[in-house]
């Protein structure tokens, strides 16, 4: 297995709070948070509802604005940036995979994984080879020419993968990516977000499953809006096989 070697954060959260209004009432969804992710690591984000783990995706993915803290993004300052700013920091260093694919149905694996490209203004030619690149790279190159309903669940999902990386993005956001697949299909899944790992991508994955967060190396537990835990996999694994004994 190729070492990764973990250099500059590429999220670093500081007293991050959020706070809803839900009937009158104010619901603090993130208490003050801290959070440093450093480039080239597999982050798996879990918690029960209401913890506050969805809403630090979306902080995280710049699709939700806290009230007070601070949020650098691969050096920037998320809470300063304009909304014109936040979009294209949402292009070009976020790639999003999501439980649903949301995939244009009447266009080709190909065309879908072009789609960010487009609105970057990259020319065709560059945006075909980045594409093709991009499909090869999570196994679909023989696909490239079929359609969403052509395609099964699994290699739908691999096409919104491929999406995500084709602007090379700083960080892999990926929120619930195996909830509407068989165990099968999401190991396989979970299997290729270890590979792109193993080359070097920053991926931070959100989960109910502990045995999906264990394909990560770094396991954050949210609770009441801030993070209850946070550790190794691999120590936990082998703590639990201690405790086991």
């Amino acid at each position: 297995m190729k070492e990764v070697q973990l250099n500059k954060n590429v999220i670093e959260i500081k007293a991050l709070k959020k706070i809803y209004e839900v009937g009158g009432q104010e619901i603090q969804a993130l208490r003050g948070v801290n959070l440093s992710i450093s480039e080239g690591e597999f982050v798996a984000i879990m918690g029960p509802s209401g913890s506050g783990k969805s809403t630090m995706m979306n902080v995280i993915g710049c699709l939700d604005h806290p009230d007070t803290g601070k949020y650098y993004l691969d050096g920037y300052s998320i809470l300063d940036a304009r909304e014109n700013e936040l979009s294209e920091i949402r292009n070009q260093k976020l790639g999003f995979v999501f439980q649903k694919f949301y995939l244009l149905s009447r266009t080709t694996a190909l065309a879908n994984v072009e789609l960010p490209m487009m609105y970057a203004g990259i020319p065709a030619k560059e945006r075909r080879e980045r594409a093709v690149d991009a499909l090869r790279s999570v196994g679909l190159a023989e696909r490239m020419y079929n359609k969403p309903n052509e395609l099964s669940g699994g290699q739908q999902q691999r096409v919104s993968i491929a999406r995500a990386l084709v602007n090379n993005p700083v960080i892999l956001l990926a929120d619930e990516p195996t909830g509407a697949l068989d165990t099968k299909t999401s190991v396989e899944i979970m299997e290729l977000f270890q590979g792109l790992n193993e080359q070097g991508k920053t991926i931070v994955l959100v989960t109910h499953e502990l045995e999906i967060a264990e394909y990560a190396k770094r396991l954050i537990s949210f609770r009441d809006g801030d993070i209850e835990r946070d550790e190794s996999i691999t120590n936990r694994r082998i703590s639990s096989r201690m405790a086991s004994l």
